[in-house]
């Protein structure tokens, strides 16, 4: 079977990654995380396979995440866990928008991240 007729595998639980809204790929590349140009070669798993990032999504459509462990952000700074917490969950609000929407991949990250992106490009 081809590569594309595979879809996304998780790599963490081999299940397919079938919404975008899922995708921890999708939304380490809207928040920054993920280089445009590297997201078709980048490992693909469900943001609920990743806690370390998923714990910072603070919003009532996701049920909350939990990560042990040094990376828990209730062991974490204050201000730092409140500024990831903004910009994941603006991340993640972001991938129900784009779901929605037919744009191209390139308008999908959070405009600080897009104005970025081009400012690099220049």
């Amino acid at each position: 079977m081809a590569k594309c007729d595979e879809g996304y595998l998780c790599d963490v639980c081999g299940q397919d990654v079938a919404e975008i809204t899922s995708s921890d790929l999708y939304l380490r590349y809207v928040i920054g995380m993920v280089d445009p140009e590297t997201l078709h070669t980048s490992n693909e798993r469900h943001i609920r396979c990743n806690p370390v990032l998923a714990q910072f999504i603070v919003d009532d459509r996701f049920e909350p995440v939990f990560a042990d462990g040094l990376f828990d952000k209730r062991q974490l700074d204050t201000e730092f866990v409140q500024a990831r917490e903004t910009l994941v969950t603006r991340g993640w609000r972001r991938l129900c928008e784009v779901a929605q929407l037919e744009i191209p991949i390139l308008e999908y990250p959070l405009p600080e991240v897009v104005e970025e992106i081009r400012r690099r490009a220049l």
